[in-house]
């Protein structure tokens, strides 16, 4: 059995498995007698095109074994301490969310193309930090931002999603707001009024995640990027969903964090 490397971002680590991408976001959001239930969100990582010095790589092989019943061994630590910013992009060859019953739905990296919509973003940060954010700028200049090294606050790379406003994304004061999810909706409405007042491209909504990812409310999908661009991993359309993810799109569904 092969060894594979995943780059988990809910908690950050590099972690080497046997399994599959199905089998171990399977095991990750089930867990085992050591761990509780939850989500996963995890990248497949090239180890060809990891730097060498990186991570402790030398010896992954010779630990990462079948037990001795033979079955594979799900999982071992390589890193828990600023995983991301030391992996290239292009090391990150798929991106697998699990739900909490482990249904997983993988995604492909592509080029990222804006949109050409001119509209208020909503953006979930995932590693290494974590807040809600609105922002005026597209996600390929929000990876720059908060990328740019001459900001007195930056970091060398981010993971984010964009999440829906749904009809808020044009109007703050809109009242068809099609039950957006969303804790507070009113500290929303008030961010969203302070950015088009002007000033700062962003603002932040929530200090810090800490609740399960609504992947419902996924809007273009997910993207990691630096100073040197970003990768964009689209998210399916509704049609799409129902018709070729169906079991996943269920079970997203069926959860209620924040």
């Amino acid at each position: 059995m092969a060894t594979h490397l995943y780059l988990s971002l809910i908690p950050e680590a590099l972690i080497a498995s046997m399994l599959e991408p199905d089998d171990f976001g399977l095991y990750f959001a089930i867990g085992s007698a050591k761990r509780s239930r939850g989500q996963a969100v995890f990248f497949s990582v090239d180890r060809d095109k990891l730097p060498a010095a990186s991570f402790p790589l030398g010896d992954v092989d010779a630990r990462c074994v079948p037990h001795e019943d033979g079955t594979p061994k799900t999982s071992i630590y390589l890193s828990i301490y600023r995983v991301l910013e030391r992996i290239p992009r292009e090391a990150l060859t798929a991106l697998h969310l699990a739900t909490d019953d482990g249904r997983v739905l993988t995604l492909a990296p592509q080029q990222f193309v804006p949109d050409g919509e001119d509209r208020t973003h909503l953006y979930q940060e995932f590693c290494p930090v974590g807040p809600r954010v609105v922002s005026r700028l597209h996600p390929g200049e929000f990876a720059h931002f908060i990328t740019d090294a001459t900001q007195p606050i930056h970091v060398p790379r981010i993971a984010f999603a964009e999440l829906t406003l749904g009809n808020l994304k044009n109007d703050p004061e809109s009242t068809e707001i099609d039950n957006l999810p969303y804790p507070n909706i009113g500290h929303l409405r008030d961010c969203l009024r302070e950015l088009r007042a002007g000033g700062s491209p962003t603002k932040t909504v929530l200090r810090q995640m800490t609740h399960e990812v609504l992947f419902r409310t996924i809007r273009n999908g997910f993207f990691v990027g630096d100073s040197a661009g970003i990768t964009a991993y689209p998210f399916p359309d509704r049609d799409a969903l129902e018709r070729e993810h169906l079991a996943w799109w269920r079970s997203a569904q069926s959860t209620f964090g924040h």
